[in-house]
């Protein structure tokens, strides 16, 4: 496993060390994936043992890609490795830029690839138990409103995509069940 992260210093595109790159908050590229079903968001709580963010709610993966690793086969491995998930179609939905404090004296700040993966039922999973501690299926108004009602239980960029982005990512998550029924 590689700890060289793509991230820009001075300017310049390079592999650092993902632990620097949080620790002076340099901008670097990463990877977010959302899987959709029956009108739910499968989310993950992250392990306790994590770096940054232990044990808090977010979005379906997310990662850092390899140096040099193209952003669809970054997410592709890391639904694997996370959640032991293979085989769903990747569909790529919007790049956004943030920047946030995730504890630890760390930042990410990050340029983000979302992908939409979309699923005909709700599965259940067996996630990695050094990455994910829990995982759920639920409906964006529930987790919108979970949210409001305890902000401190979900990683600050899954804040910041919901309350920024909430429109595309949903908007490109229901359109393939909207088509269908046309």
């Amino acid at each position: 496993m590689s700890n060289l992260v793509p991230a820009w210093r001075d300017g310049i595109l390079q592999p650092l060390d993902k632990l620097e790159v949080h620790q002076l908050g340099l901008r670097h590229k990463a990877i977010s994936v959302f899987v959709m079903a029956e009108g739910h968001t499968l989310l993950q709580r992250r392990a306790l043992s994590k770096y940054h963010s232990p044990g808090l709610w977010t979005n379906s993966c997310c990662t850092h890609p390899y140096w040099e690793e193209p952003a669809l086969q970054s997410a592709q491995r890391r639904l694997n490795e996370e959640l032991n998930l293979q085989g769903l179609d990747l569909e790529w939905c919007k790049t956004v830029e943030y920047r946030a404090e995730v504890g630890n004296n760390l930042i990410e700040h990050e340029l983000v690839e979302i992908f939409i993966a979309h699923s005909d039922t709700r599965f259940e999973l067996v996630p990695n138990p050094e990455e994910v501690m829990e995982t759920r299926w639920i409906r964006m108004g529930d987790l919108l409103t979970e949210i409001g009602q305890n902000p401190s239980a979900f990683t600050p960029w899954l804040k910041i995509y919901l309350g920024e982005h909430q429109a595309d990512i949903w908007d490109h998550a229901i359109k393939p069940v909207m088509s269908d029924r046309a």
